[in-house]
C-alpha cells in the first residue's frame, strides 16, 4: 500500500496499519478479506452494551474497515485479469 494512502489522515492503530501493509506487501487478499470480517464482527458488539457510548470505538473499527478495503482495492487485479467471480 503506498505510505500515508489512508492512515495519515486518520487514527488508526500502529498495529492495524502494519497487519494491512505486510498483507498487502504479501497480496495474501484472504487474510484481509478475514480480517474485515472479523473487524465487522468487532463493530457489532460496542453498540450491543449497553450504559457506554461506543462512539470512540466504532469510529476507530469504521476506521481500520476503510483501511482494511483500501488493501484490498491495492491488491485488486487488473480488470479482465480474473474472472470476476474469483476475486468477488
Amino acid at each position: 500500500m503506498k505510505a500515508g494512502a489512508v492512515w495519515e489522515t486518520t487514527n488508526v492503530s500502529k498495529a492495524i496499519e502494519l497487519i494491512v501493509a505486510g498483507y498487502v506487501k504479501v497480496r495474501d487478499r484472504r487474510a484481509l478479506v478475514d480480517l474485515l470480517a472479523h473487524r465487522r464482527k468487532v463493530l457489532a458488539q460496542p453498540q450491543a452494551v449497553s450504559g457506554i457510548n461506543p462512539q470512540n470505538a466504532v469510529k476507530a473499527i469504521q476506521e481500520e474497515l476503510a483501511l482494511i478495503e483500501a488493501g484490498l482495492v491495492e491488491i485488486k487485479p487488473p480488470p479482465g485479469s480474473l474472472p470476476e467471480n474469483e476475486w468477488s
